[in-house]
């Protein structure tokens, strides 16, 4: 009775341990299929230099198992139609949202592109482009001076006396910047095609307000400063 009861348990346990291996292998097997599944994302049809505006004749989609897919990934092609890249992107690699940016130099949604009156500047650092990150200073016309805001300000442009956009006319400075080719940008500040006459900056309001409220009487005047921050930030980050 004892021998049959045994062998009864482990005849339970063996069947058990089956089921139990045959529900693992399944679960497995359904796991790979799974892995297996493809996602379409959109990647460039061939090599895209940084700086480039995207068409829809530059890129296409292509499928990426699901186990590589990454959020990050762009799915729609109208997504990316119209971006600049920050970044190369290589002939089938998938477009990352972070490698693309949609009107660089255009103010945040709080922000406006303003450009400083004349009268109201002191100094403005001739190194500076468009796209820098700029700081801003007050001189008062008691001889101090102070820093004005603590975050810094983007350049949405920089005009000489003609009305130009200052840069290297052989190799802009954005572009040198996406490629985030250092030497590059140092040279086209040095080969600038003119000294600047007018700069736009984009500001939120109350940043302008502030501005207007202490150079409109003249008596104190802006310092605007380049910050090598331009230069030693990677693209993306």
């Amino acid at each position: 009775m004892m021998n049959r009861r045994r062998n009864f348990m482990i005849s339970l346990l063996s069947a058990l341990a089956a089921l139990l291996l045959v529900f693992g292998v399944y679960k497995l097997q359904l796991q790979q299929v799974e892995l297996q599944k493809t996602v379409n994302v959109v990647v460039p049809k061939d090599f895209i230099h940084a700086g480039t505006m995207i068409t829809s004749d530059l890129v296409e989609y292509r499928p990426v198992l699901t186990g590589a897919y990454r959020d990050e990934m762009v799915k729609e092609i109208g997504q990316v139609v119209g971006m600049e890249t920050l970044l190369p992107l290589g002939a089938g690699e998938p477009v990352l949202r972070w490698k693309v940016d949609r009107f660089n130099l255009l103010p945040r949604g709080d922000q406006s592109t303003f450009q400083i009156p004349k009268s109201y500047i002191l100094s403005v650092s001739n190194g500076i482009r468009a796209g820098d990150k700029v700081r801003l200073y007050i001189s008062d016309g008691d001889g101090g001076s102070r820093r004005l805001f603590d975050e810094l300000v983007t350049v949405a442009s920089v005009k000489s006396a003609a009305n130009v956009e200052v840069d290297d006319v052989r190799q802009s400075n954005l572009l040198s910047k996406a490629n985030n080719d250092r030497e590059k940008m140092y040279a086209s500040r040095r080969d600038a095609n003119g000294a600047i006459d007018s700069i736009n900056l984009n500001l939120t309001e109350e940043q302008w307000l502030a501005i207007d409220s202490l150079c409109k009487s003249r008596e104190s005047k802006l310092v605007i400063a380049f910050a090598s921050f331009s230069i030693t930030k990677k693209p993306g980050e």
